[in-house]
């Protein structure tokens, strides 16, 4: 397998963006209560009207709210913050990180099966029959995969987000472990994933030319305990153990558009 690549097939789906505000509450709480009720109305009526978007209202010092987008495209994410931005109420709400990603699928397993399979037929690597049969199998499975790739953003009531790296240090590096390792790895890690599976349900995105980390993690459930059980267990296996470094952590409440102007109230 030394002379097939080394990268793993990925499915790539809905296009992704967070949004971490800070509530500028002074300037809010100064303007007169008719003033108020007019941009909330026109927040709400825009909120509502933007399907796929979610509003979190975050715990401790990072930010007040976070908008979490999932749309079809780059560009619609753009057309999305953009109109956040013409709203009023954007002038009481200050920018404190964001995040650029893209649902991303791994395929471990299908690209270890079907390199050796081109392998052992002689296909050379990159060549026009290789590209036709890779883009074959990635048709399959993106038909197959369609509801992950495309998700509806879930209705719990609490949201964790982090972005996170693969180690590429001088003793540890991911990118130099043979394919086979990484998807073993990758096996044991999803297998505690699965354990929670009914508890929290999870989206991988990648970041990698995006942002500054090379994927987003966004868990949801209807207790927050259950991200630090999830977490912490994780941290015990190989790939967190030895490969893993983590960016800041998010931790939100949802805020159904409705509710938005009780959570504003001055």
């Amino acid at each position: 397998m030394t002379s097939v690549p080394a990268v793993p097939l990925t499915l790539e789906g809905s296009s992704v963006l967070h949004q971490m505000m800070r509530f500028r509450w002074p300037a809010w709480k100064a303007l007169a209560a008719g003033e108020r009720d007019a941009v909330l109305g026109e927040a709400l009526a825009a909120l509502t009207a933007m399907e796929q978007s979610a509003v979190y209202s975050l715990i401790g010092h990072k930010g007040d709210l976070m908008f979490v987008h999932f749309r079809r495209s780059f560009e619609e994410l753009n057309r999305a913050e953009i109109a956040l931005a013409r709203l009023r109420i954007s002038d009481f709400l200050e920018p404190t990180s964001s995040y650029l990603s893209m649902v991303e699928l791994g395929l471990y397993d299908s690209t270890l099966d079907l390199y050796k399979g081109l392998a052992e037929r002689g296909v050379e690597a990159y060549s026009t029959e290789w590209n036709q049969e890779v883009e074959k199998q990635l048709a399959r499975q993106r038909q197959a995969m369609a509801p992950r790739l495309w998700p509806a953003i879930p209705d719990r009531k609490y949201i964790c987000f982090y972005p996170m790296d693969r180690r590429r240090g001088e003793t540890e590096n991911w990118y130099q472990v043979p394919m086979a390792e990484r998807r073993r790895m990758m096996h044991e890690h999803g297998m505690i994933g699965r354990r929670y599976a009914d508890e929290v349900k999870q989206i991988i995105t990648g970041s990698i030319g995006f942002d500054d980390w090379e994927w987003g993690v966004d868990l949801f459930a209807e207790d927050p305990l259950v991200f630090k059980k999830l977490i912490y267990e994780m941290r015990f296996d190989e790939v967190s153990a030895v490969y893993a470094l983590f960016g800041t952590f998010y931790l939100g409440v949802r805020v159904e558009v409705g509710n938005l102007a009780e959570l504003l109230k001055a």
